[in-house]
């Protein structure tokens, strides 16, 4: 789960050889096993249990080398399983991609560096091999405290304008956002955290090199430059249809909690949701109009375990520490508000329309008429009612609705 521990860090290796084969024997551990998991990237698709399985059970330059023939083979996998495997590790190239990452000012990192997020870890043995970066800050310090925003692709103008909101107002309190980089819910959510200058991380279902989709290549940019980019898959991968799906594990890892901006009942953002779910991490959901089948998804969560949130002061008091509530609403204070409980009695009594007298205004209110009369001043000195000769009526003040 999420802590501020920090762990030593690991060497990362900067010369780029382009040499075939992933792992030298006589290279040092450390850079053995970033090697082997930089190698896995391009071998395995994300998430893959029997590979992580294998992981945990014999590490990564094990796995590398039996895939590679120069080691062992790995019980588990059927022969036609393994022989995808087996071609795979053949044109794997760690070397030049940790090269190309590096020329596009990126880096590779995995479990065991400093900058890894553990929370991650929860994954299990679905957990990312490594994670390639683009952008300046710490990946582990960013995610300690992030949110994801997700929802629809083809989202309405509300969607946006509320993923929006919620970007600039999260970002503005320093959390993170994250989100896919895709059109619609995603890409407001991080143009709202880009608008105040504020931290925001997309995660991205092909290579961190690669901006995808073609329309958001200014967005995606701007994320890489002024925020981070991470990608599962080695530079130059471009993504699939299970590719998306699969990156959605990571963003509800990776935060500590999902807010879902308008989705249908079949939608990747419930997808996520989901995994946040499953994850313990803390789900909410944006309400929509009930008659718009983007919102459908969204209300179904909302009548589960999700939390309704409206704004980001509300979205961090379902994530931040103890004591970050959001304000307590109130309705807008009218002048009838500062009135004591007598005059407002006696102001009640008063005829819609039209005049009244002193004894009828009496009788309605059920008070003494010395009383009512004494009310009555009170209430002309503040502008509520005026007198007509021996009556009295209500001022446009005093007709203002009661409660409103």
């Amino acid at each position: 789960m999420f802590d501020d521990e920090t762990r030593p860090a690991a060497a990362t290796p900067r010369g780029a050889t382009g040499q075939p084969g992933p792992v030298r024997p006589e290279q040092a551990p450390e850079e053995s096993e970033r090697l082997a998991r930089a190698a896995l990237t391009r071998i395995e698709e994300p998430g893959d249990e029997l590979v992580g399985r294998w992981l945990a059970a014999h590490g990564a330059c094990a796995v590398v080398a039996a895939l590679s023939g120069s080691g062992p083979p790995l019980s588990g996998a059927g022969e036609r399983r393994w022989a995808g495997l087996k071609l795979r590790a053949a044109r794997a190239r760690p070397h030049a991609d940790l090269a190309a990452i590096a020329a596009s000012g990126g880096r590779f990192v995995c479990p065991g560096d400093s900058e890894w997020p553990r929370q991650l870890d929860d994954l299990g043995q679905a957990a990312p091999f490594g994670l390639w970066l683009k952008g300046e800050p710490s990946l582990r310090l960013w995610a300690l405290r992030s949110v994801a925003v997700v929802g629809a692709r083809a989202c309405t103008e509300y969607g946006a304008h509320c993923a929006a909101a919620l970007g600039a107002g999260l970002a503005e309190r320093g959390w993170t956002v994250v989100s896919g980089a895709a059109y619609g819910i995603d890409a407001a959510a991080h143009r709202g955290a880009l608008a105040v200058r504020g931290p925001t991380a997309g995660v991205l279902a092909c290579g961190a090199d690669v901006a995808y989709p073609p329309g958001n290549q200014e967005l995606i940019r701007a994320v890489g430059e002024r925020g981070l980019l991470i990608a599962e898959l080695p530079p130059g991968d471009h993504p699939t249809r299970s590719r998306f799906v699969l990156r959605n594990r990571v963003i509800a890892a990776l935060t500590r909690g999902t807010v879902v901006v308008e989705a249908a009942l079949r939608s990747g953002a419930l997808v996520t949701a989901r995994r946040a779910l499953g994850l313990g991490r803390q789900l909410m959901g944006v309400p929509g109009p009930v008659t718009s089948g983007l919102s459908q998804g969204v209300h179904e969560l909302l009548r589960g375990e999700a939390t309704v949130v409206t704004d980001a002061d509300e979205v961090i008091e379902q994530v931040g520490m103890v004591g970050e509530l959001a304000p307590e609403r109130r309705a807008p204070a009218v002048p009838r508000d500062a009135l004591s409980p007598g005059a407002a009695r006696v102001l009640e009594a008063l005829p819609g329309r039209g005049t009244g007298e002193l004894a009828r205004i009496a009788c309605s209110a059920g008070v003494p008429p010395g009383e009512v009369l004494a009310r009555l001043h009170e209430l002309r000195a503040l502008g509520f009612v005026e007198r007509d000769g021996e009556c009295w009526q209500l001022t446009a003040l005093g007709k203002g609705h009661p409660i409103g």
